[in-house]
């Protein structure tokens, strides 16, 4: 006979926290979103750590590049989507990793023989003025000079002028080796009036770049989130399919930290994965799992391995598992049973496996419900997808700016391999839609926003810490009649759009 489980499962929406007792030090400067990404032993430190309690989904319409550089300088991490190449995945990765904080890898060089057109050609395409100019081309080459928009006019030289007649030569540039520290290399920019300090190393060869406004920006994101060698965290997704191939070329990119990318966590597929690269890597190649929504899934998952264990199934804004399938969970009825189910496990093992809360995330303070109900971090898809550093086309649709949003389970995406149940090499059905977000701007802005509720709110209910919150919270279940109680009722709302002509 079937298990019945008699009480609703429950969304956030549901859910309100009831104040605590604040003291005059709790205040937001206080609080510190520090939370752990990867599992750890009782008394020792995790191996990675973020700032801020948010990574980005997944998804193609969501992690690229450049969503990945702004959410490690905001002090989170990205996963780049893995429904695409190997060889693709790989070389977003290693573009991430490419990037020191206040250091920049030149995306822009050329070779002495170049021609003006060429110059102009690669100003477009980069979009950046400054040109270094090695002795091959190639961004690691031996400098030889640089070229920058003061060094040529457009309308008074023919377009095949050589780059070696008009670019600034080395024996007029002023450069550092390239373990200079961020420190004095700006020392060295203001001290001598640049705008740009090339970093070389004993051979010569071009290392990197610091620009004055690169190291203003550096200082001005105190929570931007490094590796040891000062270069920023990414994750990476990956399937139960091609893993073989796949994590190898990752790792080698220097991802650091990988999740499988799956709609159903509790599977053989994912164990397969899991006992292969603790086979291969030990412990050395962090990797989460998931997603799972209940107490079984998350030991199933703990005892195969998982650094960190992800939950919901069909509470994504995009999704529409359940519509079709009929199967999931409310989210926060998940959540709260499986951190329930880590804390037991905790006590008994001595090991930590922090849970990622992935979907239901409608509202900001939906975050710190998840954060207060167990969850050490949440993966969101719906509110990066908004910015302009995700992957996709802002476009003009009614009257207003959007950014295309899309499932991976949609037509579109075709990621079969999330929904892989050891059938055929395809998708079978869609699991996801296409759609539009309202757009948002940069994200750095919108990330602070969201941060600053996040601390005002644990400052409400008297915690400074992400675990103290979760100790002293208060959660209360609410009536629909509660739910529509919150937001602005019984009166004529004014168009603050017509307000601020």
């Amino acid at each position: 006979m079937a298990t019945y489980i008699n009480e609703p499962s429950h969304t956030f929406n549901e859910y309100l926290l009831i104040p605590g007792y604040s003291s005059s030090e709790h205040i937001p400067a206080n609080v510190s979103l520090k939370t752990p990404l990867v599992k750890f032993k009782k008394g020792e430190k995790p191996a990675l750590e973020m700032n801020i309690p948010m990574v980005s989904a997944i998804m193609q319409s969501v992690s690229g590049t450049n969503l990945a550089l702004a959410l490690a300088r905001c002090g989170g991490v990205s996963f780049i989507y893995g429904s695409q190449s190997v060889e693709d995945e790989a070389a977003m990765v290693a573009k991430v990793k490419a990037y020191k904080a206040g250091f920049v890898v030149s995306d822009s060089n050329i070779a002495p023989s170049a021609t003006l057109a060429d110059v102009l050609a690669l100003k477009e395409k980069t979009g950046h003025s400054t040109v270094a100019v090695t002795e091959d081309g190639r961004a690691n080459g031996k400098l030889v000079g640089i070229v920058t928009s003061r060094d040529y006019r457009v309308s008074r030289m023919a377009k095949d002028t050589k780059v070696k007649d008009y670019m600034t030569p080395l024996s007029d540039l002023i450069t550092a080796p390239a373990n200079t520290t961020l420190s004095e290399a700006n020392d060295i920019i203001w001290d001598n009036k640049l705008n740009a300090l090339p970093l070389v190393d004993k051979n010569g060869n071009m290392q990197y770049f610091v620009f004055r406004k690169d190291y203003d920006d550096h200082k001005g994101n105190p929570n931007e989130l490094l590796d040891s060698k000062k270069r920023y965290v990414v994750g990476a997704g990956i399937n139960t399919r091609d893993y073989e191939e796949r994590v190898p070329a990752l790792v080698e990119a220097g991802a650091d930290v990988l999740c499988i990318d799956s709609s159903e966590g509790f599977s053989e597929w994912q164990k397969r994965t899991l006992a292969w690269i603790r086979g291969k890597y030990g412990d050395s190649v962090k990797v989460g799992a998931g997603n799972v929504v209940d107490k079984e899934g998350f030991l199933f998952l703990a005892e195969c391995g998982a650094d960190f264990v992800k939950v919901g199934i069909g509470g994504g804004s995009i999704c529409i598992t359940r519509e079709t399938k009929g199967i999931g969970r409310g989210q926060a009825t998940a959540l709260i049973e499986v951190c329930a189910a880590r804390d037991e496990y905790y006590k008994k093992t001595g090991i930590y496996i922090p849970v990622c809360s992935d979907g239901g995330i409608v509202h900001d303070h939906h975050i710190t419900l998840a954060l207060a109900m167990g969850a050490d971090f949440v993966m969101l898809g719906r509110y990066f997808a908004r910015f302009d550093e995700s992957p996709t086309q802002k476009l003009f649709v009614g009257g207003t700016y959007v950014k295309e949003y899309w499932g991976e389970g949609s037509n579109r995406a075709r990621n079969w391999q999330r929904y892989d149940l050891g059938g055929a090499s395809k998708l079978s059905f869609e699991e996801g839609v296409d759609s539009y977000v309202p757009y948002a701007g940069p994200l750095k802005s919108s990330v602070e926003m969201t941060t600053s509720k996040i601390k005002s709110t644990m400052c409400n209910c008297g915690a400074l810490t992400i675990k103290e919150l979760q100790e002293k919270a208060k959660i209360t279940l609410v009536s629909a009649t509660s739910i529509v109680e919150g937001g602005a009722h019984d009166v004529i709302r004014k168009d603050s759009s017509a307000d601020h002509k």
